[in-house]
């Protein structure tokens, strides 16, 4: 999706005061992987940098922490391999997931998927904002939105309770990384890019 790719969006975008990037590649080789990461993670020396789904690359660059989803490395083996120091949230999609999650010992909750996205095709039905609000009064570490996040949405998710949003198309399909990043950025929650190749 990203026009420039993804070291020019994330150059752009922590020029914009982002505060997380999270890597997220599925169609390359493990030591293409590894190359861009490492890359990504000089550009991220003040911005926290998460790697999506793969530990090994995560620990490889020295990355702030990974996201895992439901179907990736269990939550303990994560944490045993990282540490208690670096970060560690999980892709939830029901309030049963993320009282787990909570419960496991996350640092933070992506509740996926918010609104129907093209960019991940096994996402599932989208839950709406009623996810959000269900899981906010449920527990206490933070909640990042994720799926369908775009500008006229944000505002909305935030209402709902979410402390963050992430977004692939709503950042890098367009022309201007840094505006669009600016942008989101100003509805009061964090907004977390995520860089697609």
């Amino acid at each position: 999706m990203s026009r420039a790719g993804n070291v020019s969006d994330v150059q752009n975008a922590v020029a914009a005061g982002v505060e997380m990037v999270q890597y997220r590649r599925k169609d390359a080789s493990t030591s293409e992987l590894f190359a861009e990461a490492a890359v990504l993670r000089k550009l991220c020396r003040r911005t926290l940098f998460l790697v999506n789904d793969r530990v090994d690359i995560a620990m490889a660059v020295q990355a702030d922490g990974v996201h895992l989803g439901q179907d990736d490395l269990p939550f303990p083996a994560a944490r045993k391999l990282l540490g208690q120091e670096k970060i560690i949230g999980l892709t939830v999609h029901s309030l049963d997931e993320a009282r787990q999650a909570e419960a496991a010992g996350a640092d933070y909750l992506g509740v996926s998927p918010i609104f129907t996205t093209q960019t991940k095709a096994d996402a599932g039905p989208p839950a709406g904002i009623q996810l959000i609000q269900q899981i906010k009064r449920a527990v206490k570490i933070p909640l990042v939105a994720i799926g369908g996040i775009n500008l006229a949405n944000a505002p909305e998710v935030i209402q709902a309770g979410a402390d963050g949003l992430c977004a692939i198309s709503a950042v890098v399909s367009g022309e201007d990384v840094g505006r669009r990043s600016k942008n989101s950025s100003g509805c009061s929650g964090k907004f977390l890019p995520e860089t697609q190749s």
